[in-house]
């Protein structure tokens, strides 16, 4: 399944302004807002932090690498070009759990 595709079978986003995305102080490492060239980033990070109890655990960072589908392996091979898939490479690596603190609409 290609991104477009995998955004399809996410949970909707329509009632979130934005997600946070906090470190273990608290403090917003993120913030993803639900406008163009976010929504779909959105949408994986949302849905992400449903499946894995309200945080971005490394497994949960594995698996939203997996939903960005082809946008991983540009991401790979352009560093810094998607700064919310790239969070996710370094996350996957490592052993923390970042919270999710979603914003209403």
């Amino acid at each position: 399944m290609n991104f477009a595709q995998t955004l399809q079978t996410l949970p909707s986003v329509a009632h979130l302004a934005a997600l946070r995305v906090l470190d273990a102080d608290g403090q917003v490492l993120a913030t993803i807002e639900n406008k163009p060239g976010q929504a779909g980033s959105l949408a994986v990070y949302h849905a992400l932090a449903q499946r894995h109890g309200g945080k971005i655990t490394p497994a949960a960072a594995a698996e939203g690498l997996a939903l960005y589908a082809e946008h991983t392996a540009d991401a790979h091979a352009h560093p810094g070009k998607h700064p919310n898939i790239d969070r996710l490479i370094a996350w996957a690596q490592g052993s923390v759990a970042y919270a999710v603190e979603p914003v209403a609409a």
